[in-house]
């Protein structure tokens, strides 16, 4: 009865698709050449564009299908279906214009028709399959349209499925139970039994949904799991036990039909990396303009009350672990580490110069370092780049230490605006460095620059 109610629906939905895209096409027509006015040799007839319906639903159609469209999306996200239908519409312009190009060479149809087209079908359909989708969440957390699944498991990861499916009323999914070694209730829902069982309980109750939440160690009874639910008309799904192992955005990507599971990814690739650059050229193109006479008298500063060069090089460990060569104002004498070799600054470093207090304790001495901004070396915004004697004691010791070189160092930081600068906790500077790289967006880089600002009046930890 659910699978024929499903194929109801599926066929309910595409007809309505339909409907809609071929709406959105007389409706390009109409904004063209109604709306936007006539063009000067007249308003071309309807009736071509009338006639272009018929591939435009066969081919719309065939694209929605294509692109899996009408699956049960319960446990799917707005974007991903939102960019399936960009998906789907894309394919199917490209795919119309071929057909224009090569069936309907006597007629010359309208490029800016096209355009409207492909772009009201992609807001038109996503706004539909919002509100539909709207509609169902308000019916399942009602009580309506539920459907009932197990999980199999155990351990820290089944009771984080059950935890997330217990706070997503919206979905429908009502939770029948666990079946699993443990006997006892976990995450609120009743043990079903042993793994042993899981074909009775199958047997014994109206299951739609069996979710494998094996912990890593349990890997091995995925077999038998699976021939014990046989063909027995459910949705499996399997949640792996990969959290101990993922880090910086893992995902699913299918290649050649094959899934494959990234455990560590860096978010700045593609469109994400262009625009950051951009951004990072812009803004140091913007302060160094802006701030260049106070620039030049802190060079005339730093020159006037201390022997030897304006600007001290130093090299630095950045993306992928390349080395570069980081600039500051000097704050220290030009010799300071003749002695001592790499060490942390210390407060009351005695081996500042006169002027080194004020220049650190205000990060002015960083501004250099827009210039390795500019040079690509630096981004504005990302984990602090440290020296690479320090690098190589610190990756013995701390776990995850180089994770902080999948994106480019910065000027400042997510650990820095946290008040972790100089001599600090250096677990905690890691934390907040691969918590950035998880939750990077261009909104979080201007929070960061915004918390800069603040953090350079009151920071104690600049000397």
């Amino acid at each position: 009865m659910l699978k024929a109610h499903s194929r109801v629906l599926e066929q309910l939905m595409l007809v309505g698709d339909l409907l809609l895209v071929a709406g959105c096409w007389l409706a390009a027509y109409g904004i063209r050449f109604h709306v936007a006015g006539p063009p000067s040799h007249g308003t071309p007839p309807v009736e071509p564009y009338l006639l272009m319906l018929l591939p435009i639903l066969l081919v719309w159609g065939i694209a929605f299908r294509a692109f899996d469209l009408y699956r049960p999306r319960r446990i799917g996200s707005r974007l991903s279906e939102i960019t399936d239908i960009a998906k789907a519409s894309t394919m199917g312009a490209l795919v119309l214009i071929s057909i224009m190009t090569f069936f309907f060479r006597g007629y010359d149809y309208s490029r800016v028709v096209i355009v409207y087209f492909w772009v009201l079908s992609i807001v038109s359909v996503s706004f539909a399959r919002y509100v539909f989708r709207e509609v169902l969440r308000f019916a399942r957390r009602h009580g309506y349209n539920q459907r009932y699944a197990v999980v199999v498991g155990g351990g820290e990861l089944a009771a984080a499925v059950i935890q997330r499916l217990h706070a997503r009323q919206d979905i429908g999914i009502r939770l029948l139970g666990l079946v699993g070694d443990t006997k006892e209730s976990d995450g609120g829902i009743p043990s079903l039994g042993g793994y042993a069982d899981l074909r009775a309980v199958l047997d014994a109750r109206q299951v739609d949904h069996v979710i494998l939440a094996l912990s890593h160690e349990d890997y091995g009874r995925l077999g038998g799991l699976l021939e014990a639910i046989g063909d027995e008309p459910v949705t499996i799904h399997v949640v792996p036990d990969l959290g101990r192992f993922t880090s910086l955005r893992g995902g699913v990507e299918e290649f050649e039909g094959l899934p494959f599971v990234h455990l560590r990814e860096s978010p700045l690739h593609g469109w994400n990396q262009v625009a950051k650059r951009m951004f990072d050229v812009g803004f140091s193109v913007g302060v160094l303009a802006a701030l260049a006479p106070l620039i030049l008298a802190i060079a005339a500063a730093v020159k006037a009350t201390s022997r030897g060069p304006i600007l001290f090089g130093q090299e630095r460990m950045g993306l992928d672990g390349q080395r570069f060569r980081m600039h500051k104002f000097r704050t220290m004498r030009f010799d300071a580490e003749a002695e001592t070799g790499p060490v942390w600054a210390p407060p009351d470093d005695p081996r500042r110069t006169p002027i080194g207090p004020f220049l650190r304790r205000f990060s002015l001495d960083e501004m250099p370092q827009f210039i390795n901004v500019l040079r690509g070396e630096m981004s504005v915004v990302g984990p602090r780049p440290e020296r690479p004697v320090f690098v190589e004691r610190f990756r013995q010791t701390v776990p995850g230490y180089m994770l902080r070189h999948k994106v480019k160092s910065g000027v400042t930081g997510w650990a820095q605006v946290h008040g972790l600068r100089g001599n600090t906790s250096l677990e905690k500077r890691i934390e907040y460095d691969l918590e950035y790289i998880e939750r990077w967006s261009l909104w979080l880089d201007l929070k960061i620059i915004g918390l800069t600002v603040v953090r350079v009046l009151f920071d104690r930890n600049a000397y």
